[in-house]
């Protein structure tokens, strides 16, 4: 418990956070053998995984085509989201500024500062781990129970590196770009609605839009997508390759995979930010 405690302080954790947790762990006192093994055989699949692949033509193949199903067809949800959230916080930035003393070119700061800090590496990750998270686990639970991934192991080729490495490959390198793309779009959605809606005219939200910038804060983003990237999909290759039984444990998988992806990018959302702002 002192360990603990300590680890918390220097974290940057207050007390009540450490009280938190700890009663959280004793709530949850019956689920803590099933967690250790399901992180020993985690840390397992991915120490399986992270292995040089036997045949570079093969992967690069298989990467290629991880691209186009984990990254080039989220565009459209992506573009669709971001547009229209952008647009919903500058007017309710706009809506709330009741002051005079307060300038409109605020609605431009706090729309470019939500976007890049928050709405687009969390939230459109969460839905990442909806989409790609299900498609991930099926895909690869779907293998598992038709034996195919057994299959594979009898020809001689490690499953997990050949199935699992690639995804977390492409999605590790695809998702900064869609992140990116939603950061425009967002900007772009909340500078459209201001003018449409005459709320703030477009000199003043672009003067927000430009000032008090720190670069950090792009970079922070980017952290956070990495991590988040990383986690929809090693988790979601994990639960999918774990599967037993039929097609009726394949869809529990998917919907695990998205449960747990979106826990614990709420949570390391958390840690990270401690770590990296505060």
């Amino acid at each position: 418990m002192m360990f603990a405690e300590q680890v918390f302080k220097k974290l940057g954790f207050s007390e009540v956070w450490y009280f938190i947790m700890n009663y959280l762990s004793g709530v949850f006192k019956g689920y803590h053998m099933v967690m250790i093994r399901m992180l020993g055989e985690y840390l397992l699949l991915m120490f399986t995984t992270f292995k040089r692949p036997d045949k570079g033509p093969v992967f690069r193949r298989q990467l290629m085509t991880e691209f186009i199903g984990l990254g080039v067809d989220s565009f459209g949800i992506v573009a669709i989201i971001s547009v229209f959230t952008g647009a919903i916080v500058a007017i309710q930035t706009a809506y709330n500024i009741d002051s005079p003393l307060i300038p409109l070119s605020m609605v431009g700061f706090t729309t470019r500062q939500m976007v890049i800090l928050e709405f687009s590496p969390t939230i459109i990750s969460l839905i990442l781990a909806g989409k790609v998270g299900s498609r991930i686990a099926s895909e690869i639970g779907t293998m598992r129970v038709t034996e195919q991934i057994d299959a594979l192991r009898v020809m001689g080729v490690n499953p997990a590196n050949y199935l699992i490495l690639p995804k977390i490959t492409a999605a590790m390198l695809f998702n900064p770009v869609l992140i990116t793309f939603s950061i425009v779009l967002g900007i772009f959605g909340g500078w459209g609605a201001c003018v449409v809606t005459d709320l703030v005219t477009s000199t003043d939200f672009i003067q927000g839009l430009r000032g008090w910038f720190e670069p950090f804060t792009v970079t922070y983003a980017m952290i956070k997508t990495l991590v988040f990237a990383f986690i929809i999909s090693s988790v979601s290759g994990f639960l999918g390759y774990n599967v037993q039984g039929g097609s009726i444990e394949v869809g529990r998988a998917s919907t695990k995979a998205v449960v747990y992806s979106s826990i614990l990018i709420i949570f390391f959302d958390l840690i990270l930010t401690q770590l990296l702002l505060i």
